[in-house]
């Protein structure tokens, strides 16, 4: 195969993995916004650990995009 047609598609290949682990992201941490917020309303005395959780498990959800943004480097600049 020509070079420059296995340069593009890892181009391509790279935009739609780093696409969707961004959508993929956003709509976790949404998820994990919204439930802690709907804790804190029927337990305002427990935001502290709530929050602390919250924070965690954003965490966790932003892994994905990291790891993806890493595999996308990888699949552009590996020959």
């Amino acid at each position: 195969m020509d070079t420059s047609l296995i340069t593009a598609m890892a181009a391509i290949g790279a935009g739609v993995a780093a696409g969707f682990a961004a959508i993929g992201a956003g709509i976790g941490n949404g998820l994990v916004i919204s439930r802690t917020i709907e804790g804190i309303a029927r337990q305002p005395e427990a935001k502290g650990t709530l929050m602390g959780t919250m924070f965690l498990g954003i965490g966790l959800v932003e892994i994905l995009p990291i790891l993806s943004f890493i595999v996308a480097l990888l699949l552009m600049f590996t020959k």
